[in-house]
């Protein structure tokens, strides 16, 4: 397996000098306070696109996304090892637990970066990864992340957007286990590893030239 082989003023020209100021602190307090109010909200997003390392570096990358975490999720073995997954026999996949801020990216455009950047035509496999564990999968919170999911699903059906059918399964989100640390921030912390380099790197810069008005302003 390759994976083993490799690893987006009004101007208050009246006002006095003071009373400018006084405007200015006063929006610094709602700026703060709506900031704060916003680091409370913040949603979950879990997908599952064959092999962790290559997406976490995408997803990572997006503007709003505050915290990617490499992990296991749909099947039935607790606390799960990545050999134990890599058996196939715990019924879980290989995904991607994304926490995210509504205010500045919404799950419509997390799943527009989740179609893209992983061939969901695919059954259980994703290039020479084979096995269930690879499978493409959306773990929904709600039923709002499943009515939406179900409907982009549809519709990049109908139109053709891939040659071959979406096998991308829907599974209800359960729980989620956390891979271990060797496999948090894989491509950054490995960059100049053979598998990051032919294989993660392509798919990172491809994501930066489709989706640039997504990334990090630091990007």
């Amino acid at each position: 397996m390759l994976k083993y082989l490799l690893l987006s003023i009004v101007s208050f020209t009246k006002l006095s000098s003071c009373a400018q100021k006084d405007y200015n602190i006063n929006i610094e307090k709602v700026n703060k306070k709506m900031n704060n109010s916003n680091s409370f909200k913040m949603e979950t997003a879990t997908f599952g696109t064959g092999c962790f390392w290559c997406t976490e570096a995408i997803f990572q990358q997006l503007e709003g996304v505050e915290e990617v975490t490499s992990g296991y999720s749909g099947g039935s073995v607790p606390n799960p090892t990545y050999e134990e997954v890599c058996s196939k026999t715990t019924g879980h996949a290989e995904c991607l637990n994304i926490k995210y801020n509504p205010a500045k990216i919404s799950f419509d455009e997390l799943l527009e970066v989740f179609w893209q950047t992983h061939d969901p035509t695919t059954l259980n496999r994703q290039g020479a990864d084979v096995g269930t564990q690879y499978r493409s999968v959306v773990f929904y919170h709600d039923e709002d992340q499943k009515m939406k999911t179900e409907k982009y699903k549809a519709a990049l059906n109908k139109t053709g957007a891939f040659s071959s059918p979406i096998v991308t399964n829907l599974e209800p989100f359960t729980i989620f286990y956390a891979a271990e640390e060797l496999h948090q921030n894989y491509y950054i912390s490995n960059s100049s590893q053979s598998y990051c380099q032919f294989v993660i790197r392509p798919k990172v810069e491809k994501f930066e030239k489709v989706f640039k008005n997504k990334l990090k302003k630091n990007k």
